[in-house]
């Protein structure tokens, strides 16, 4: 199961490479990283997007995190109600001829143009990774000549919705 997890850090040489081995000695893939600086100074936040098989091996995870030298804070967001968004450049095969028929598929994604040449034009498209995802599917059959993307960057929204009581019949 796909598990977002922030670690907020302090700013300092080596521990986004400590972090990241640590995943990797645990054999965790790393679909998703970003890291960037907080509104505090001196400190960092990393956002990670990582498959994990099970609940114990996710609370192993969660514990060795926090261990870590630098680590201030460890929270798996992934159930909670959060802002996550990823960007892509895209850059595309878009001869003249059919620039209009692009253009108005690009529309509904809210992609904007950064770069046009004769034939290539390179498109950033802002959203959640399932966004991002549809827009480049329907780019395929044009021609995706290069793709890049930032990594996930997430946070819990302020107003969590209240979770209903569960009802016990037995």
């Amino acid at each position: 199961m796909k598990r977002v997890i922030t670690t907020t850090v302090i700013n300092q040489s080596g521990v986004l490479n400590r972090v990241t081995g640590l995943l990797m000695k645990r054999q965790f893939n790393i679909e998703s990283i970003s890291v960037g600086h907080t509104e505090q100074p001196g400190i960092s936040k990393m956002t990670f997007v990582v498959n994990v098989e099970d609940r114990g091996k996710l609370e192993q995870l969660l514990k060795q995190l926090q261990k870590q030298i630098d680590v201030l804070k460890v929270n798996d967001i992934t159930e909670k109600a959060m802002v996550m968004r990823e960007l892509a450049l895209v850059k595309v095969v878009v001869p003249s001829a059919i620039r209009n028929e692009v253009l108005s598929i690009v529309e509904p994604f809210r992609a904007t143009v950064v770069d046009m040449s004769k034939n290539v034009t390179t498109f950033q498209v802002t959203g959640d990774p399932e966004k991002i995802e549809a827009f480049i599917d329907l780019m395929k059959p044009y021609g995706v000549k290069e793709l890049t993307r930032t990594g996930v960057s997430a946070f819990v929204r302020e107003t969590q919705k209240a979770q209903a009581p569960q009802l016990n019949i037995l």
